[in-house]
């Protein structure tokens, strides 16, 4: 009777699970591959639409609003603080009518 090696036939619990692990890690390594592949052509494609982009058009600089050269409010405002300036005593009669006088006149 010959010698027999090992089995004939369908493998036996450890070869179907040493082939299963190395199916599964083939698979896992290609798939790897291709999802790095295609991070790497969005990478490309981004960076390529962002060079190609016209670029921003120069934002307006608007120079602020000049201000009011002597409207009636800062007029009331400004003899209210001499009023009070005078009645503290800060101001004398004659300082008073001068600094009323150049702000009416």
């Amino acid at each position: 009777m010959p010698l027999r090696r090992g089995r004939v036939g369908r493998p036996g619990l450890l070869g179907a699970v040493a082939r299963t692990a190395v199916v599964a890690g083939t698979a896992t390594a290609t798939s790897n591959a291709v999802n790095r592949r295609g991070a790497r052509r969005a990478a490309e494609q981004q960076s390529y639409a962002e060079q190609q982009a016209p670029p921003p058009p120069p934002q307006q600089v608007y120079a602020p609003a000049p201000a009011p050269v002597s409207g009636g409010d800062d007029t009331v405002a400004q003899l209210s603080t001499l009023a009070e300036l005078h009645s503290s005593g800060a101001l004398s009669d004659a300082e008073f009518a001068a600094a009323k006088a150049k702000l009416l006149g």
